[in-house]
């Protein structure tokens, strides 16, 4: 049974509102993580809770349990004299910045316009409801090495 500090292998689709598929997973390419860890979105990781191999589930998660809102105030523009003189810029590029928190934050290119460059920082599916449809594959005990490193190790996780 899905339970916290468990290892859960999942194949899923999400697709938005509109039906688009947005990612996927394929047999041999399940997803895996250590449930409870922050790892899923919050509406999909509570949705998921208790259910065992094989069930199948259809989940909504909001915007607020998934990505979170669209906050404005992580959309601005910046001057080109901000990043590297020999940098190449290109909408969709992303890259890091420092918060004035001191924490490093993603950011992406949206347009540019002369020597100002737009840039976001919201996450691409913030604002949006998640549509998710999972069937729960092998669940188990996560290792002692798996939760010191905060990943799944092996088949769908990451290969050390």
């Amino acid at each position: 049974m899905i339970a916290d500090g468990k290892v859960v292998t999942l194949h899923y689709t999400l697709k938005n509102d509109g039906g688009e598929v947005l990612d996927e997973s394929t047999k041999e390419h399940p997803f895996a993580y250590i449930h409870g860890s922050g790892q899923i979105v919050p509406g999909l990781e509570s949705a998921l809770s208790g259910a065992k191999t094989g069930d199948k589930k259809d989940v909504t998660v909001t915007a607020e349990e998934g990505y979170g809102e669209i906050n404005p105030e992580l959309e601005f523009k910046v001057e080109r004299s901000n990043f590297p003189a020999d940098k190449e810029l290109e909408e969709g590029m992303q890259f890091t910045a420092e918060m004035k928190d001191g924490r490093q934050h993603p950011f992406t290119i949206v347009k540019l316009e002369g020597d100002d460059v737009h840039i976001n920082g919201n996450h691409p599916l913030a604002g949006e409801t998640l549509h998710f449809a999972v069937e729960v594959g092998p669940i188990r005990d996560a290792t002692d090495e798996e939760k010191s490193h905060g990943h799944v190790h092996g088949e769908g996780g990451v290969q050390h």
